[in-house]
């Protein structure tokens, strides 16, 4: 029998912008699902308004992002991070244990236009979009002077999920299965809403009292495998009906949910310290002889004006 530990919801919409964890009861088997929508997903993208494949991917990590930072037991965040030599120079998808979210992508113009001119018909796989590169997943602790946790694996797959599976399996030796899932939903004015899904569900490793798990893990995946994006992306679809249907037999523990939203934590008093711990002869080239800074955050697309002298104080 299917359980629930997190509260009834009954709007069939009431978990979008959240993340879980489960447990399956019958089987040693953790995972996470989350659905992300207007208040995190579709708010960055409209912001950034990236084209097309860049928009999907970065969603893709961001789901990937929010479901790795359930698993983290200390308040801090995690980075996704991938960087190549292709179109997408860097990628970067933040979450923090709290819910809080951000992203954004940096293109190389020129590939780009490229890459458009030779997938006029098709769709580009991950080596495509970044190229030779790295992906890594880092978790950055609140707590000050504590280094922080960096995994990076060389870019393998064609697609995110599969480059976060080989990431699971070869760094944190994790037997893991992923899947991710990005739409666009159309709306009157040719406006669109941006929806993304994520699930991932990982082995146990077997012990004394648990015994070997293998059979248990392959039972799982093989449910697993049959999850469509339609499914994941669903607005009608609440992530304990998607549950129920893949792992009814086995039985489900759903957690509590985590509330995600978007918010950058980004401040005119964070760049200007940041500024301030560079050498004074970078900040005055930076100021270009002008009586003050400009600095813009990537992320959330804030402008701010720092003067030059608040800075150079700061050094005394």
């Amino acid at each position: 029998m299917t359980q629930f530990t997190s509260t009834h919801i009954a709007s069939p919409t009431g978990d979008i912008d959240t993340v879980s964890s489960f447990q399956l009861e019958n089987a040693t088997v953790r995972g996470r699902v989350t659905k992300l929508g207007d208040m995190t997903i579709d708010s960055i993208l409209k912001r950034h308004d990236y084209p097309l494949w860049a928009a999907q991917i970065l969603g893709e990590a961001l789901a990937l992002a929010v479901m790795t930072a359930a698993t983290v037991k200390v308040d801090g965040r995690i980075m996704v991070q991938a960087e190549g030599d292709g179109p997408i120079k860097l990628l970067v998808a933040e979450a923090r244990t709290d819910g809080d979210v951000r992203g954004y992508v940096r293109l190389n113009d020129e590939k780009w236009t490229a890459l458009v001119e030779t997938f006029k018909d098709g769709k580009p796989k991950v080596p495509d979009l970044i190229g030779e590169g790295v992906m890594g997943l880092i978790i950055i602790q609140d707590q000050e002077n504590t280094t922080p946790y960096q995994g990076i694996v060389p870019i393998e797959g064609d697609t995110l999920a599969e480059c976060a599976q080989h990431y699971f399996n070869q760094s944190e030796q994790i037997p893991t299965r992923v899947r991710l899932a990005v739409e666009q939903i159309a709306e009157e004015g040719g406006t669109v809403r941006w929806r993304v899904g994520g699930m991932i569900i990982q082995k146990v490793a077997g012990d004394d009292a648990r015994g070997d798990t293998e059979e248990e893990w392959d039972t799982a995946r093989a449910y697993f495998d049959t999850l469509s994006d339609e499914e994941l992306t669903s607005e009608t679809l609440a992530s304990s009906g998607l549950l129920y249907r893949l792992f009814h037999e086995e039985g489900v523990r759903l957690e509590l949910p985590i509330t995600l939203q978007d918010k950058c934590p980004c401040s005119a008093e964070r760049f200007k310290t940041t500024l301030a711990a560079m050498p004074k002869s970078e900040v005055l080239y930076l100021a270009k002889d002008e009586d003050e800074l400009v600095a813009d955050c990537q992320f959330c697309g804030r402008i701010y004006r720092i003067p030059t002298e608040d800075v150079l104080k700061l050094q005394l």
